[in-house]
């Protein structure tokens, strides 16, 4: 060992820095916590992605749709990332809760922690590692301990490998594969082999990747395919009526739960065959007989074509089902943009997207993401749809088109028309839903890209579920545009200047339905001063809404013909009565007469209003009421005048601002006159913003709000 002298060693005798292994400390940490599969993930250098760097255990196949994922992604290892936090998964039902799109995909008995590998300043990227089903719900504190050293360690080699420019390496996944031609090979002896032929039953051996590496003559003779065209294929693949993705899937569940799996399959005309698994890490053994005493079962029998010739299956419907899971949660069309720049562009190696759509004779931008220059999307934006451009032919014919360099592009449309500069390869995937085009999916790559067969079948898959999706946001977006152009339209677009009062308000809608609900307020001056209104009508759709402008309207017209309070709610109440609504409503109606420093007010079911006096003293006001409006058309509101001296504010509002799951009405109240108490000096569009501020940095709101101030002017 070299001395060291004053904590420092001197630079001459620094070891030299190896490159890390990662592959290498996989196995190790694997190893340790006898797990089954993992995978080691680095971040991009220039893009909030995490890129898998190495796969151990099983094929990567299995983890296709999580190659490239972007750090937005809801998955265990980019939560793992973005809350420096080991994520733990302890079994099937636990993964279908927490990551349902993960469940989707991988419906299978097994375990998962994902962890961070950082150091205390630097995020490198993170590790994920499974275990079978049977594996305890709970990870023990040693495989706690030992993943979390081993993934510091790692951070640690990759640090200093950053810190002295050693470049990483291209790895190899780790995932055994016995040479496919040999027996011995394969079953270690001659005489273990004839054993093997000599038994009854079909039996044959896969390796990892699901290729046939032995198989005995009663197995060839069962599934009636020679034994040399077995070899190094998948049985779905060479063996036409197993040429489906049950059987597959039968395969993965093996592998993945590591427990003994078991099917039965029907091979033409009648014959069924029973298949049982034996799965371990290295493989699966497969047991071949005749299933006794089968009903049919309903599945297709044969298929036409050569299977063998079929591209492979599993990358395919790993991603369509991981993003189709994605794109159910999209709501607006911003919301379709993100998912698929978070979600389809990592994954099938992309870095920006731009979503299309037809809008009057011309190709509009719905939506983008990735650009390094946003205004390099406005070359999009407007062109006519009987332009010569790979984005309106897209839309017009329904055809993808897909362009591998720019030389390709060039060749077919004029270089005015090409793509934006700056990229290299380009998808345009048209997007149809229902028989008629909604768009056009544009991705982008900042290197020349070839698209296999088997990407642009998965491109083209993916193509309709974002129109899908898309058509849901365009059409969730025009009604959330009504029902906001509503609400606009019934409430006030100001309050009206008032001597001797000030006024602001507040309005914001619940999260859930439509976004639109049934409170309003109303100021109308009066002779005397003014009058103000506030009210909830039940329920948040266009009906609630529609019935709380007539309310609104009633009102305003039985104050300006001169009715008193208790008269403006017994003829609204009646007014709702004759409607035939099956809605009820509370409100609350006052007349202010600021000149003489008082108020008189009529409640129909409404929360009480709060007064802060001009010493800074909050009160709830006990008023006398009457019942809701709409129940009883003989109700009765009697009145109460209240004192409403100079500086003092009235502060009226809707159950929304105070009621939550759990917290107790009196206290809820008591927090708000705190926050009145605390804040009341301030201007009464800045006291508005207090008194919502936490309901409207909400991103959810279980009822709409509405909040209107009064304050006396001194």
């Amino acid at each position: 060992m070299v001395g060291v002298s004053d904590g420092q060693a001197p630079a001459a005798h620094h070891a030299p820095v190896g490159r890390p292994l990662l592959s290498l400390s996989l196995a190790a940490m694997m190893d340790e916590v006898h797990a089954h599969s993992g995978a080691v993930y680095l971040l991009s250098p220039d893009q909030p992605l995490l890129e898998m760097a190495v796969m151990a255990g099983l094929p990567r196949s299995f983890a296709a749709p999580w190659e490239r994922l972007g750090l937005s992604a809801h998955v265990p290892v980019a939560d793992a990332v973005n809350d420096r936090r080991l994520v733990w998964v302890g079994g099937e039902e636990e993964m279908a809760r927490l990551y349902p799109r993960i469940a989707v995909v991988l419906p299978y008995p097994f375990a998962l922690a994902a962890l961070p590998v950082a150091t205390a300043g630097t995020v490198y990227g993170a590790v994920f590692v499974t275990w079978p089903g049977s594996h305890p719900a709970q990870l023990s504190e040693h495989e706690r301990d030992h993943l979390t050293a081993a993934c510091h360690r790692l951070a640690v080699r990759l640090e200093r490998a950053a810190e002295h420019s050693v470049p990483l390496a291209a790895e190899p996944d780790l995932v055994g594969a016995p040479p496919v031609g040999g027996v011995a090979a394969t079953l270690g002896t001659v005489e273990a082999a004839r054993m093997a032929a000599r038994l009854p039953y079909g039996l044959c051996s896969l390796d990892l990747h699901g290729r046939v590496v032995f198989a005995n003559s009663a197995a060839a003779e069962l599934l009636g395919v020679p034994v040399n065209r077995l070899l190094g294929t998948q049985p779905w693949a060479s063996v036409t009526w197993l040429n489906d993705p049950v059987y597959e899937d039968r395969y993965r569940a093996a592998l993945f739960s590591q427990q003994v799996t078991s099917f039965v399959a029907l091979r033409p005309p009648g014959d069924w065959l029973s298949f049982r698994l034996y799965p371990s890490t290295t493989g699966l053994s497969v047991r071949i007989t005749r299933a006794r005493g089968v009903a049919r079962m309903g599945r297709s029998g044969p298929r036409s074509g050569d299977a063998a010739d079929a591209p492979p299956r599993l990358v395919t419907i790993s991603q369509v089902l991981s993003l189709a899971g994605a794109l159910t949660e999209a709501v607006g069309v911003q919301d379709v943009v993100q998912l698929v720049a978070d979600e389809i562009v990592p994954a099938v190696g992309g870095h920006a997207v731009v979503l299309l759509a037809s809008r009057s004779g011309r190709l509009r931008v719905l939506g983008h993401h990735g650009f390094p220059d946003p205004h390099i999307v406005e070359r999009f934006d407007g062109t006519s749809l009987t332009a010569q451009t790979p984005g309106v032919h897209a839309l017009s014919s329904g055809v993808p088109a897909f362009f591998e360099s720019r030389e390709h592009l060039e060749r077919l449309y004029p270089a005015r028309h090409a793509t934006p500069d700056g990229f290299a390869a380009w998808a345009y995937l048209p997007l149809i839903a229902s028989g008629r085009p909604v768009g056009t999916c544009v991705i982008t790559y900042t290197e020349p890209h070839t698209f296999p067969t088997e990407e642009r079948a998965v491109l083209t898959s993916l193509s309709g579920l974002i129109a899908l999706a898309l058509e849901r946001a365009l059409l969730y977006d025009a009604k959330h545009q009504l029902a906001h152009g509503l609400q606009a339209a019934l409430l006030p677009h100001s309050l009206p200047p008032l001597p001797g009062v000030t006024a602001a308000a507040r309005y914001l809608a619940g999260t859930r339905g439509m976004d639109i609900g049934g409170d309003f307020y109303d100021l109308v001056p009066t002779p005397e001063g003014a009058a103000a209104v506030i009210g909830d009508v039940q329920g948040h759709n266009v009906t609630a809404a529609g019935l709380m402008g007539q309310l609104r309207t009633a009102v305003r017209a039985y104050t300006t013909v001169g009715q008193a309070p208790e008269q403006v709610m017994g003829s609204t109440n009646r007014l709702l009565i004759d409607l035939g609504s099956d809605l009820f409503a509370s409100c609350l109606y006052l007349r202010l007469d600021p000149a003489n420093g008082r108020a008189v007010m009529a409640r129909a079911g409404h929360p009480p209003p709060l007064l802060l006096r001009p010493d800074g003293r909050v009160r709830v006001l006990d008023l006398a009421g009457g019942p809701l409006l709409g129940i009883d058309a003989s109700a009765v509101y009697p009145t109460t005048e209240v004192a409403l001296p100079p500086g003092s504010v009235l502060v009226l509002y809707t159950d929304g601002l105070i009621e939550s799951p759990g917290v107790d009405i009196e206290d809820a109240l008591a927090a708000l006159g705190e926050r009145l108490a605390g804040a009341g000096e301030q201007p009464l569009d800045r006291l508005a913003d207090i008194l919502v501020g936490d309901l409207a940095a909400a991103e959810e709101r279980l009822d709409d709000v509405a909040l209107l101030l009064l304050r006396a002017q001194r």
